[in-house]
């Protein structure tokens, strides 16, 4: 563990109760997704975390366009567009035209895009495997359920 992360492991034990829950949730989610980002650059396929999500979207969504992924993912349009296009240059993404409306293209992973987010659906099991290790059945199902309380308040 960094020693950043020492410390903000060690700051949860000394605050205030409810910034203690929010920092151990940061604390938790920080090294999740470092442990997640290592293992996507090392990958055979070394794609970014935005990639990865990229991929995830349309293995849920086939044939959805750049303008649906956008209004998904919350970023600017040229920085998805480029990022597309380079998952397409890389062969793991195609385009194909839209019947209805020749002017909107469709896109959809190619079987090496397929594989790669098989790969990487893999990848993200095993750190939540590893999360998750050493608590049971019931003590997450408790976690999931206070957790969903946390966020019902901050949505509510």
């Amino acid at each position: 563990m960094s020693s950043i992360m020492r410390r903000s492991v060690d700051l949860v034990k000394h605050g205030d109760a409810a910034d203690d829950v929010l920092e151990a949730v940061h604390a938790v989610m920080h090294l999740y997704r470092s442990r997640q980002f290592r293992l996507l650059r090392e990958g055979e396929h070394g794609v970014t975390h935005m990639e990865s999500r990229a991929l995830g979207f349309f293995a849920r969504h086939p044939g959805a366009t750049l303008s649906e992924f956008v209004a998904h993912a919350g970023r600017d349009k040229g920085q998805l567009a480029r990022l597309v296009s380079g998952l397409r240059e890389r062969g793991l993404l195609e385009a194909r035209v839209d019947a209805a409306d020749r002017r909107n293209q469709r896109l959809h992973l190619t079987p090496e895009g397929e594989q790669a987010q098989q790969v990487l659906k893999r990848q993200a099991r095993k750190v939540a495997a590893l999360a998750v290790r050493g608590i049971g059945e019931e003590e997450r199902e408790q976690l999931v359920a206070l957790l969903a309380r946390v966020r019902a308040n901050l949505e509510g």
